[in-house]
């Protein structure tokens, strides 16, 4: 019922040729204006750039470098470099090659200088970020 009146059986039929015709003719709109350049060529390869020169740029500060809006910056820095955002750094999701190598290397060191220095892991220091301090303690020391 509509109101205290029934629909006729003519307008029922209208509005179903209505929205019938209406999702038929839906198609990408196209918005009037210039095309969208942030995501070009030039801006995608600044941004790496300047995110691999700096990795603690927030994704304001390098939009206001680049002059690019920060939803594209983050767009360039998610899909075109593999980064997230972890507090206010970008950071990869991925280790490159050479990372994962050095990595490799750095705990091979450690392994084999455990293996003739029985004590190095009790010198090992532990670093602990408070609100506005970074504090160091030998690895054994009560917090």
């Amino acid at each position: 019922m509509y109101g205290n009146e029934d629909l006729s059986r003519i307008q029922i039929f209208e509005w179903f040729k209505r929205f019938k015709e209406e999702r038929d003719v839906k198609e990408p709109k196209t918005s009037p204006g210039r095309p969208s350049k942030s995501k070009a060529d030039e801006n995608i390869e600044k941004s790496g750039k300047l995110i691999r020169e700096d990795r603690h740029l927030s994704i304001r500060g390098l939009a206001e470098i680049t002059g690019i809006d920060k939803e594209c910056v983050r767009q360039i820095l998610h899909e075109s470099f593999n980064m997230r955002k972890v507090c206010a750094n970008m950071v990869k999701k991925l280790l490159t090659p050479e990372q994962k190598e050095s990595r490799m290397n750095i705990c091979a060191d450690i392994l084999n200088n455990t293996d003739t220095d029985i004590g190095l892991l009790d010198t090992a220091l532990t670093a602990v970020r408070g609100a506005d301090r970074l504090l160091v303690l030998p690895r054994h020391a009560p917090l």
